[in-house]
């Protein structure tokens, strides 16, 4: 497969000139400016970032990319769809008002927040996959198939069960209705080894499917609540929690791959990343722990897959910070350790499968040219 280019820049800057000056430059780089956009609806993909968090993306790189796109003549709009755990982002008038909360506003943004897939989350478009494996007709967001065009604005991060969140997580599982979501995490739940559990409850505290109980002091899991998203395998510090089919995660990340495609396919797309405050987790938890490894740069390209594949090479070159949970982990001779930056974060996380089915389906590719934007 014909090699793909991905943009980036760094994070220094000079006096008189900011990193939204810089972020712009690395869009126009990447070729916004060859998508037409004149007087059509842009959905700008991106996550508010759970209340309490502080990792997710500050408004002010929406605002920059909005900007360009309105001086494209193109209609921008912020959108994200409801979650499949009670948090404060599973409906769309919590949703709004957490994105508000943590300065998504139409007038620090310029443009309006509209969760895609309705009130409820049970506004959804059956999508097909051409292709599709795993997934035949994905379960999407109706607002977000309603735009013409599809921007991903990523922050990318750990995650506990896929190994990374970058553009394809943001547009699959991101782009996926509560249906959709549920789809996506159907390929295994999480059991807890009683031997290793050591009580302290901290998996029942992130648990939003009232699914995990404690009988004599150790935590039990109700499969028949539990939606297997895997949030608990990735609060638990002392490996009790796992999923006893191994290629659970491997099936997510498939799926996955298969959601990014149907978003994707068939209309205009541009992707941006920001490698800067690399948490452990998901930006859907309530908390952010302090980032694995140091800030990087920021990315763009037209192609997800070029883009994921170049922003998981850059952390996984990266020296990791001591205090951290990659660094934790790493000093702790008990841990078995791969070399690998995300999979040494939260063992058993995989990520490689995701890029591997969306380059299979055609969404792009995992060879790229890196091109340094000054």
């Amino acid at each position: 497969m014909k090699k793909s280019t991905v943009y980036y820049t760094d994070f220094r800057t000079t006096e008189g000139r900011s990193l939204l000056d810089k972020l712009e430059k690395v869009i126009y780089a990447a070729g916004i400016k060859d998508i037409d956009m004149d007087g059509k609806f842009v959905a700008i993909k991106i996550h508010f970032g759970e209340p309490g968090n502080l990792a997710f993306l500050r408004p002010n790189y929406a605002r920059r990319v909005a900007d360009v796109i309105k001086a494209q003549g193109g209609l921008p709009f912020l959108t994200d769809c409801n979650t499949l755990y009670p948090g404060r982002r599973k409906n769309a008038l919590e949703h709004i008002e957490a994105a508000y909360e943590n300065g998504f506003t139409p007038y620090a943004t310029g443009c309006q927040v509209i969760i895609g897939d309705g009130l409820r989350g049970t506004d959804d478009v059956e999508v097909p996959v051409p292709g599709g494996e795993y997934v035949k007709t994905a379960k999407i967001g109706r607002a977000v198939m309603d735009a013409d065009i599809i921007v991903s604005l990523s922050h990318f991060k750990g995650h506990e069960a896929t190994g990374f969140g970058g553009a394809l997580k943001n547009l699959g599982m991101g782009c996926g209705s509560r249906a959709g979501k549920m789809e996506q995490h159907s390929s295994g739940k999480p059991v807890v080894q009683e031997g290793l559990c050591r009580g302290c409850r901290q998996c029942i505290k992130e648990c939003g499917s009232d699914a995990i109980r404690y009988e004599t002091g150790k935590a039990v899991i109700d499969q028949e609540k539990c939606k297997g998203c895997g949030r608990c395998i990735g609060r638990c510090n002392f490996d009790a929690i796992y999923a006893p089919d191994s290629s659970a995660n491997a099936l997510l990340d498939r799926k996955m791959a298969e959601y990014a495609f149907a978003v994707c396919n068939g209309r205009p797309q541009f992707h941006i990343s920001l490698v800067m405050d690399v948490s452990p987790m998901c930006d859907c938890h309530g908390e952010n722990d302090a980032p694995i490894v140091p800030d990087i740069g920021m990315y763009a390209s037209t192609d997800p897959v070029a883009l994921d594949r170049a922003c998981a090479d850059a952390v996984l070159a990266a020296t990791p910070f001591a205090n951290s949970q990659l660094g934790d982990n790493r000093a702790n001779g008990s841990f078995c350790c791969t070399g690998d930056n995300f999979t040494d974060t939260t063992r058993g996380t995989t990520w490689r499968e995701t890029l591997d089915q969306a380059e299979k389906l055609g969404l792009g590719s995992q060879a790229y040219t890196l091109h340094y934007v000054k």
